[in-house]
């Protein structure tokens, strides 16, 4: 893509670091962002799987949602901004600890999939949180929250204001011991404040590349220097969004738009998780009796993972039972350097998700031999702190 095509999308405060590293611009999300740099998506995939990788994900959407009005209680404020977002997910909110993080879909009122976000619980001010959406749903996400709050809450977009980075790999601990030693001391899926520079940091222990890091929310006239930083030490390099896609399929994790969109229900894509206990028993989230039918198997299809042999099988593939039969499609594919095969995810009929199952997939017009297997591909190295 050329530059001058790039001055039409948006930049992020992190533009023009993309550019003298080398970074190959594309359009993505209505912004211009690396999907490579001159390593190459392989080198950049297996060095995050060994080393650190560090992404610019300012094209996401950060926000924050607080009480117009608190009550000096603590506990009481939290309940009243939990209620205020948790009709519009499937998730509990309300027993969130501060600073605890949860994954969570916003869902239409048939159960489908609007969006798969983060909410977390701020540490710092009762009755706010933290909330990441994705960046090509974002602008209807806001409007959706802030229809939904009214004059009871205020949002605060953190999308242009601040830059986003995520910093992953087995590396990425020690990375930060030496930058910001306290943040070591964060769970996955916990996040805090940090002083860095002249301001705050907020930094999650978490990410979608399936292995242990952070990501760090900071101020867009600072966020040149964070990057400089951490690429000032060997261990890091720059990622572009081809690995961080090879990356987050090894690992497993569904892409808004491609393995989830608003017919997909959280029992459909195998997030079933993502229906917290509390919600179930109360049934009181969009689309939950179908949502809770199809937990207890009234389903007529469900996310799967294939090893696909011989060319990758993209987006829109057809799977094909042992008869040739088409049966379902494939949503994401592509080759996984870290196995040195084919994977993909798609959707298929129940009958069809036992674990060996042999199935085939059309690569341009050839049916090629695939097998269900369990997801992740790649195990996931995320940090569990017991206490």
């Amino acid at each position: 893509m050329a530059q001058d095509s790039a001055e039409d999308l948006q930049q992020t405060p992190l533009y023009q670091r993309h550019m003298s590293s080398g970074g190959r611009i594309v359009p993505f999300g209505g912004y211009a962002l690396p999907v490579q740099y001159p390593t190459g998506i392989m080198a950049e995939h297996k060095w995050t799987r060994e080393q650190a990788g560090l992404f610019d994900v300012s094209h996401m959407g950060p926000c924050f949602l607080s009480l117009t009005q608190r009550s000096g209680d603590p506990a009481a404020d939290h309940a009243a901004i939990s209620a205020i977002i948790e009709p519009l997910i499937c998730g509990d909110i309300l027993n969130l600890k501060p600073g605890q993080i949860r994954y969570s879909l916003l869902l239409n009122e048939s159960g489908g999939t609007l969006d798969d976000l983060m909410i977390a619980r701020s540490p710092l001010f009762p009755g706010g949180l933290y909330i990441v959406v994705n960046a090509g749903t974002k602008e209807a996400d806001f409007a959706h929250i802030e229809a939904a709050a009214g004059k009871r809450a205020r949002l605060e977009r953190a999308d242009s204001a601040y830059a986003l980075l995520a910093l992953q790999g087995p590396e990425a601990v020690n990375l930060m011991a030496g930058l910001i030693p306290e943040a070591t001391d964060l769970g996955f899926m916990t996040y805090a404040a940090f002083d860095w520079g002249r301001d705050k940091v907020f930094i999650s222990r978490s990410g979608y590349t399936g292995e242990d890091g952070f990501e760090l929310l900071v101020n867009a006239d600072e966020a040149e220097a964070l990057w400089d930083v951490l690429l000032a030490d060997p261990r890091v390099k720059p990622i572009g969004l081809g690995a961080r896609d090879s990356l987050r399929l090894e690992a497993g994790l569904p892409l808004y738009g491609h393995d989830l969109d608003e017919t997909i229900s959280p029992i459909e894509a195998d997030l079933g998780f993502a229906v917290s206990k509390r919600r179930r028993d109360a049934a009181d989230f969009p689309g939950a009796r179908r949502i809770l039918a199809e937990r207890d198997g009234q389903l007529i299809r469900k996310r799967v993972g294939l090893i696909v042999e011989g060319a990758p099988a993209r987006e829109g593939a057809e799977i094909l039972d042992g008869a040739g039969t088409p049966i379902g499609v494939v949503t994401s594919g592509g080759f996984a350097p870290s196995l040195g095969k084919a994977i993909a995810l798609g959707f298929v009929p129940p009958e069809h998700t036992a674990i060996g199952a042999r199935l085939l997939v059309s690569v341009r017009g050839r049916a090629q031999p695939a097998e269900i297997v369990p997801t992740p591909f790649v195990p996931h190295r995320y940090f569990r702190k017991f206490v």
